[in-house]
């Protein structure tokens, strides 16, 4: 019997700095309605998806900055959300700023389950922008200032037997870009990728030689390339438009195991994107051009550990 699972990306459009929670929420809560009519099982949110994106911010008083940040989860901020996803029985990924009682912060995302249950954890690990702020720019990427690297690496999880059970990874933005992230999956039998992204439109650090256009092609690039190399599923969302002044790409989509977009998002703005996923497709490439245990020689990768930056031959 094949297992089927209905997938649902969420994306958002822009959420303003002035937005209040309880607009953001109902805007998810209608998201996750929508998918579920639709019969989505899995809802994947986008990366900090409670918030606008903070860090274009330079936010220098440290308690203006934990109030854009999570105690825990869920909380009484967001426990509706929660609530509603257990009574439609349907699960979702939400990325979100973390504090940890020791006073960490993360860029995280959970994945929780139909009966609203967490089932797995993820902290970004791979940060772009900077610690300290550009002067004389409008928008900043403060992510290195503001969020720890990720601790918890990249750990697989089994999703519920009502999805069939699939072995799951999550992501969080810059990280689809990163193949060694993937792989790390890949190697743990991933056959379900989720994550979500805010992707600027333009460079956040000046650059002027990526059009939104080609950004977005890159987001695209990197999931269908990658879920092709692990022979996975992969569902990609944004938060998009035009936030607090400063754009961010679109471009949500869901990633067969062959590297086939089979469902895209076609506007900034909140939308659902939606495909029934069989998860028995990803044997094909497991099976054979990506069959690791039979063709992967890692005594000659020890480079990609070892080294950081890149080193020319003499």
């Amino acid at each position: 019997m094949p297992r089927l699972l209905t997938l649902a990306g969420a994306q958002t459009g822009p959420i303003q700095r002035a937005d209040s929670r309880a607009r953001t929420l109902d805007r998810l809560i209608a998201l996750l309605e929508s998918a579920a009519r639709q019969g989505a099982r899995l809802v994947v949110f986008p990366e900090l998806a409670l918030t606008t994106f903070f860090p274009r911010w330079f936010i220098p008083d440290a308690a203006e900055l934990d109030l854009w940040f999570e105690r825990e989860m869920p909380n009484p901020n967001c426990q509706r959300l929660f609530d509603r996803a257990r009574e439609l029985g349907v699960g979702f990924y939400l990325g979100y700023a973390e504090l940890t009682p020791e006073g960490r912060r993360f860029n995280t995302a959970i994945t929780v389950g139909p009966d609203g249950a967490i089932l797995g954890k993820y902290r970004k690990v791979h940060l772009p922008g900077s610690v300290e702020p550009r002067p004389g720019s409008r928008f900043q990427q403060l992510e290195k200032r503001y969020f720890a690297y990720g601790d918890l690496g990249f750990p697989a999880f089994r999703g519920p037997a009502e999805w069939g059970a699939p072995v799951m990874g999550m992501l969080i933005c810059n990280d689809r870009r990163w193949p060694e992230a993937w792989r790390c999956y890949g190697l743990q039998g991933v056959e379900l990728m989720v994550m979500g992204y805010n992707s600027a439109a333009y460079d956040p650090n000046g650059g002027e030689t990526e059009s939104p256009a080609l950004r977005t092609f890159h987001s695209t690039l990197a999931v269908q390339a990658n879920a092709y190399m692990n022979a996975t599923w992969a569902v990609s969302v944004a938060k998009a438009g035009v936030e607090d002044g400063s754009g961010l790409i679109g471009g949500s989509v869901i990633v067969s195991p062959d590297g086939v977009v089979v469902a895209e998002a076609r506007t900034l703005e909140d939308e659902v994107i939606l495909a029934e996923c069989d998860l028995d497709a990803c044997r094909q490439g497991k099976e054979k051009m990506f069959n690791f245990a039979a063709h992967r020689r890692p005594e000659h990768y020890r480079r990609i550990v070892e080294q950081v930056g890149a080193v020319p031959p003499g």
